[in-house]
C-alpha cells in the first residue's frame, strides 16, 4: 500500500512538492501577466499611412495618421485603415500573451 501523499509509480513526487510547483507556476503567471500589460505592439496600414500602438491591456496607446493620408484619403478609407492597424496591433498583443503563457504552463493552459 502506498503512503498517503505519494503518487504511485512516480517516485519522489508527493503532494507537498506538487503544491509548491503549482504555487510557483501561479506566481510566475501573475508576474508574466503584469509584464505583458506593459508591452506595446505596433501595426501599420495603408502602406504606413496609419500607425496604431496598443498595450497588453488592449488599449490604444497612440494613433498616428500621416498628413498625406488626410490629403488623399476619404473618410471611409481612412477609417478602414485605422481599423486594420488597430486590429492587427491587438492581434499581436493577444498572440504574444498566448505564446508567453504557453511557455510558462507547458500546454496546461486549460488547468489554470
Amino acid at each position: 500500500m502506498a503512503k498517503m501523499g505519494k503518487f504511485p509509480g512516480m517516485p519522489g513526487m508527493n503532494m507537498g512538492n506538487l503544491m509548491k510547483q503549482a504555487q510557483k507556476m501561479q506566481q510566475d503567471m501573475a508576474a508574466l501577466q503584469e509584464e505583458l500589460k506593459t508591452r506595446e505592439y505596433t501595426a501599420t496600414a495603408g502602406g504606413g499611412a496609419v500607425t496604431a500602438v496598443v498595450n497588453g491591456e488592449n488599449r490604444i496607446v497612440s494613433l498616428d495618421i500621416s498628413p498625406d493620408a488626410l490629403d488623399s484619403a476619404d473618410a471611409e478609407l481612412l477609417a478602414d485603415m485605422v481599423m486594420v492597424a488597430v486590429n492587427e496591433a491587438l492581434r499581436q498583443a493577444a498572440e504574444t500573451a498566448e505564446k508567453e503563457m504557453g511557455k510558462l504552463t507547458g500546454g496546461l493552459g486549460g488547468l489554470f
